[in-house]
């Protein structure tokens, strides 16, 4: 199992307002499609209901909530993070898809980060991915795309994977 982190961020970690995305970016909302398709997304249940349709096609929905007789069509309700993730064992790829505290909880033990980076700030954001302590991840790949009539900033899509950094003392 690897477990990747897949995010929008502008240039200060935001991630939304309210339960809304920083911006539409059409070519994000594309990318985002293709990389998870047929893959288990896991999500909080703030984020799951910010889904203008609900659970996404083509996924597997795992949605964490303190609430333990929730139930979703569509989608598995799990009570903890952690058991989300031992039920989702056998799977190949798990995306962290949302929100900041489920990011939180992940980062520390991600594979791969997939990072939109929005090259803009947005103060009224009230929403933020955790800090990202580069020295962890090596960068494999990075594609910029400018402003146009579709997407009002330019953004990156940027890979990470964590690389092992051994300690200053053996």
């Amino acid at each position: 199992m690897n477990l990747s982190i897949i995010a929008a961020i502008g240039k200060n970690n935001e991630i939304g307002k309210g339960s809304n995305l920083l911006c539409r970016l059409p070519d994000d909302l594309k990318r985002f499609k293709e990389i998870t398709s047929g893959r288990a997304v896991i999500m909080g249940r703030k984020t799951f209901e910010s889904l203008p349709k609900g659970a996404l096609p083509n996924r597997k929905n795992r949605i964490i909530s303190r609430n333990e007789n929730l139930k979703i069509e569509s989608a598995t309700v799990y009570s903890s993070l952690d058991y989300a993730l031992i039920k989702s064992m056998d799977e190949e790829e798990i995306f962290i898809i949302g929100g900041s505290e489920i990011y939180r909880q992940t980062l520390p033990i991600a594979d791969k980060l997939y990072l939109t980076k929005i090259h803009a700030e947005f103060p009224e954001a009230d929403v933020f991915f955790p800090e990202i302590n580069y020295k962890e991840w090596r960068e494999i790949s990075r594609e910029l795309h400018p402003a146009d009539d579709r997407h009002p900033y330019s953004f990156s899509f940027v890979e990470y994977e964590r690389q092992f950094v051994f300690p200053k003392k053996l």
